[in-house]
């Protein structure tokens, strides 16, 4: 694979490319709350309400090499996004993408996926979420509860997909494990951690492999409320 700081097309993480799905929670009982929505609210999701722009850099170091990121905002009450990425800028309205190029809102889906999947928990209503069970995380090694979340077979930009998700007794998420096309073999283990306030909305900046050298991370990252 080429390094990710090479391109703007190297720096899709293709595994996390979900489709847009209507931003509203799954239906749970009143005086109960579902996984998911404990997750989602353990990361400040009773705030989204109010958040009228998000920015934010997407970038992988590998070793000593920092990666130059795609740098986005965006508006989530119109679903309108800016993107950046080296020399290339676009402007676009998620309502109607029929101008936008196609690896552009590939990518914006991905980067935001990992930015926010404690809120796609709860978003992505056509994905399926186990009961939870604790188990030894895949890199730390640590007591977690774990739930996996998997997506349907048809759909968005990578369907079939699954997400072994670690969370901890506050229901934080740690660590994460990716599953191409729900394969038995995982396909990429990250932990989340640094995890920064904004406005509420708590947001792990480092995700890292097991060896250390590899770390996706966020920058310039900044929530505004109404």
């Amino acid at each position: 694979m080429k390094p990710l700081y090479l391109s703007f097309i190297c720096l899709l993480i293709v595994f996390s490319c979900k489709s847009e799905k209507k931003e509203t929670p799954n239906k749970t009982k009143e005086t109960e709350l579902s996984i998911a929505e404990r997750i989602a609210h353990a990361h400040g999701y009773k705030n989204w309400v109010n958040v009228e722009k998000v920015a934010f850099t997407f970038k992988v170091d590998r070793d000593t090499i920092k990666g130059s990121g795609r740098s986005w905002v965006w508006f989530p009450k119109n679903d309108s996004v800016y993107m950046k990425a080296g020399t290339q800028e676009v402007r676009y309205s998620r309502k109607n993408l029929d101008s936008v190029p196609a690896n552009v809102d590939k990518a914006f889906i991905n980067d935001k996926f990992w930015l926010l999947v404690p809120f796609q928990l709860v978003w992505d209503t056509s994905a399926t979420i186990s009961e939870p069970k604790k188990v030894e995380s895949s890199i730390n090694k640590e007591q977690l509860e774990m739930i996996t979340i998997t997506y349907p077979d048809e759909g968005g930009y990578t369907p079939g997909d699954a997400y072994d998700i670690y969370f901890d007794e506050d229901y934080l998420i740690r660590e994460w494990t990716y599953r191409q096309g729900n394969s038995p073999e995982p396909s990429l283990s990250n932990t989340f951690e640094s995890y920064q306030d904004f406005n509420g909305i708590k947001i792990a900046i480092d995700h890292k492999k097991d060896n250390g050298n590899w770390n996706l991370n966020f920058t310039d990252v900044s929530i505004t409320l109404k």
